[in-house]
């Protein structure tokens, strides 16, 4: 067996600016990985995240202190332990994922023995704005399936109903990206029943998500950067009532099966989540996702232009990628 790893940054200037509590993204920077062996070739994108202390050039360190051990037919479960939870590792773990569905001539599915990826329903994100934007925004979601809002502290009730007035029928999810307090959770609640919201995801600062022990929300809340492996999952168990996975978080598609698997043993609900990347990042997601009740992978479609072949989005409904493009997997 002769493998070879290699890695390198790709760019995808986005649409439009893509705006959250947190700052204005206008290009996605991630890392693609490719895994060759006997004439076949695996890949993997990961999004490093500054939140989670991530870069680039961090992330082409990690991949590169692996690649003799690779070289060496380390697999994915060797790669939990080489490498730690994160962009770096998801981007090798889903080469390895799509290898393995390439020489095995079965889709990543038939491997894990899950049914075929079919169309799911995802939030398309109304980015953070003025409530005028953000309605105007939403109006070309009005008869989509699921919505998600980026708010703020700065009257996010004004950016919700705004929303809300403009698409009155689909479900949605509103994110404050850590920028509210358990005060705000708390004053919120009739006001969040009134405007028929489905999820409210990581309001609380991570760090601060110890306030929710114990607080009966009439919404159900997920937790999104307080939750990235199966082992955070007992101190999340009576904070949260759904986990959002990313599997830029888990470091790949085998660590977000076991979250997944470990969150569903607590009794939680599962969302699938997504940074803003091309199609090569959520195609893995999309397995996860056909097990989750909220899905959130519109981040492809940011993009002025995606990867050729990618998922494709009609109305909220995305589809797998063409035949060829990732695992096995297509519509």
């Amino acid at each position: 067996m002769t493998r070879t790893l290699s890695a390198e940054i790709a760019r995808f200037p986005l649409s439009t600016p893509f705006r959250i509590s947190r700052g204005v993204k206008t290009v996605a920077e991630v890392v693609e990985v490719e895994v060759a062996q006997d004439g076949a070739v695996g890949r993997g994108e990961g999004m490093p995240y500054a939140r989670y202390g991530e870069s680039l050039d961090g992330a082409l360190a990690e991949i590169a202190a692996v690649r003799d051990a690779i070289a060496a037919g380390a697999g994915r479960d060797d790669v939990l332990t080489l490498m730690r939870p994160g962009a770096a590792r998801n981007a090798v773990d889903c080469a390895l994922w799509d290898l393995e569905a390439t020489l095995s001539g079965k889709s990543v599915s038939a491997l894990i023995g899950d049914p075929p990826v079919g169309a799911v329903a995802t939030a398309m994100t109304v980015g953070l704005d003025t409530p005028e934007a953000m309605g105007a925004a939403a109006a070309a979601y009005a008869d989509y399936p699921l919505v998600k809002i980026k708010v703020d502290r700065n009257d996010p009730l004004a950016q919700i109903r705004a929303v809300r007035a403009a698409a009155p029928r689909p479900r949605i999810i509103v994110d404050p990206n850590e920028s509210w307090t358990i005060a705000e959770v708390r004053d919120l609640q009739s006001a969040l029943i009134d405007l028929r919201i489905d999820l409210l995801e990581q309001p609380l600062p991570s760090e601060d998500d110890g306030a929710l022990a114990g607080f009966t929300s009439a919404i159900p809340i997920a937790a999104d950067e307080s939750a990235h492996v199966a082992g955070d999952i007992d101190a999340l168990a009576d904070r949260y009532q759904v986990v959002n996975i990313k599997l830029d978080k888990t470091g790949g598609l085998t660590a977000a099966l076991t979250l997944a698997d470990a969150a569903v043993a607590r009794g939680l609900g599962l969302m699938t989540g997504c940074m803003v990347s091309s199609s090569l990042s959520i195609a893995p997601a999309m397995i996860v996702a056909a097990r989750s009740g909220f899905v959130d992978l519109d981040g492809p479609l940011w993009l002025a232009n995606d990867r050729p072949g990618g998922v494709r989005a009609e109305r909220g409904m995305m589809r797998p990628p063409s035949p060829g493009f990732w695992g096995g997997l297509s519509a």
